[in-house]
Formats: C-alpha cells, sequence, structure tokens
C-alpha cells in the first residue's frame, strides 16, 4: 500500500478508506480497506479489503458470452452448437399455418421438426444472402451478361424465399451449389454469347508489288519463243 488517496462513509461506524497500489502490475489500481466499529466497542476492524480499478487502471475486455462471439465458419467437426429456446429465427412448427409464415412449412410439418423458420429468420436470411458473395453488389455480378434469373443453370427456391433466390446448378460457375440471389451473375451464363477465338490469323505476308526485275532480250530460250505446233 501507498498514500492515503481518501475515504468514503458507506454507513454508521462503517468507512472505507483508499490507499496507493505501489504494485507495477497494477498501475492506476488503488487499495480499498473497509474497517468498522461495533456499537459501544473501542477497537475497530477491519471488514474487507479489495483491489480497486482506478483512472487509467489497465482492465480486462467486458466479457461476452459464447453465443453471442461466434462467428460464421467457427463450427468445426463435432462442435455443438445449441439454440436458444426463444430464437427469434424459429417458431414451433404448429404455426406453420399462419399468414406470416413461409406456405412451404406446410409440408415441413410432416417431416417431423419441432420449429421451423420464422418470417425474421427468413428476412435475416435474404438479407444476409443479399449482401454476400452471392448478391446482386459484387464486381463479378456487374460484369455478367445476364442475371441468374435467367440462367437456365438457375434453380429456384421453394416458397418464400424462391421470389428471390435459387441455387446454381453449373458445376463451371463459382457459386455452384450455393443459394444465389436472382439478380446475381457470373460469366458462366447458360445464354452467354460465344467470344471469339483467342487465336489470331497469321498476318498474310508483305509483298513489294511496286519494284520490277530487268529480263535482257536474249537470255530467252530460241526454242521457247517458237510458236505452238511448229514441226
Amino acid at each position: 500500500m501507498g498514500e492515503h488517496l481518501g475515504f468514503d462513509s458507506e454507513g454508521d461506524r462503517l468507512v472505507t478508506h483508499y490507499f496507493e497500489c505501489l504494485d507495477r502490475a497494477y498501475r492506476g489500481w488503488r487499495w480499498a480497506v473497509t474497517v468498522t466499529r461495533a456499537s459501544r466497542a473501542r477497537i475497530v476492524t477491519v471488514s474487507e479489503t479489495v483491489l480497486l480499478p482506478g483512472s487509467g487502471a489497465l482492465l480486462a475486455p467486458r466479457w461476452v458470452p459464447w453465443n453471442e462471439r461466434l462467428r460464421p465458419g467457427d463450427l468445426g467437426v463435432g462442435d455443438l452448437l445449441p439454440v436458444e429456446a426463444d430464437d427469434d429465427r424459429l417458431v414451433p412448427g404448429f404455426a406453420s399455418d399462419d399468414e406470416d409464415i413461409d406456405k412451404q412449412m406446410v409440408f415441413e410439418l410432416g417431416l417431423g421438426r419441432a420449429r421451423v423458420l420464422s418470417a425474421i429468420g427468413r428476412d435475416l436470411a435474404a438479407r444476409r444472402w443479399r449482401a454476400g458473395e452471392a448478391g446482386p453488389h459484387t464486381p463479378i455480378a456487374h460484369a455478367a451478361p445476364a442475371q441468374c434469373s435467367t440462367c437456365g443453370f438457375y434453380w429456384q427456391l421453394a416458397g418464400a424465399l424462391g421470389l428471390g433466390f435459387g441455387v446454381c446448378a453449373n458445376e463451371y460457375a463459382p457459386d455452384d451449389g450455393r443459394v444465389v440471389s436472382a439478380d446475381h451473375g457470373c460469366g458462366a451464363h447458360s445464354e452467354a454469347t460465344t467470344v471469339p477465338s483467342m487465336v489470331m490469323d497469321p498476318a498474310p505476308p508483305i509483298l513489294d508489288d511496286m519494284g520490277y526485275d530487268i529480263i535482257e532480250s536474249g537470255s530467252v530460250d530460241e526454242a521457247d519463243s517458237e510458236p505452238l505446233g511448229h514441226a
């Protein structure tokens, strides 16, 4: 302990005194010593001694629950991700006949699912998918010849999500087997025009047709100069 920094009156015959902490590992912290005196007693006793952070103290980061620390891709092989009972993304299966619930969920009732996707969960998924790499605001989508909704390899989802999303079924496309937005696109569109061949034809030879050669008349063979049919 170091110098006395002050005190706080906590109640009748109960005072907390503060002292400077001289430990270099706890700079900015201070010792808090709470003392008390029983009624009609002359001896003061120590009730509690703790180390408390002061101004400029180095503190550990705020503890975040594990379900708030998770990020997409953190789940590995053998890991379990429990879902809260009051998760807004899910609703009980018997609520599937609600007007706000995807009509496709009526069929999902026969699959034995206790909970199905809610309207909130559906909207969150739609926003996440449109803002991702398979959405309309990516460089590959801007450079595409047409949207996925006009591609023969686009397989539309069932239910309300099918209004804006489908699955790519082109093995040569970068999003093969993934959910893509209807206004996404890439160069593997089924109706993309044929690009010109990258193999260029060789250039024709350059002929100098402006020049001429001088041939002396005496160099011509006399037999070659005789008329045809000469015996």
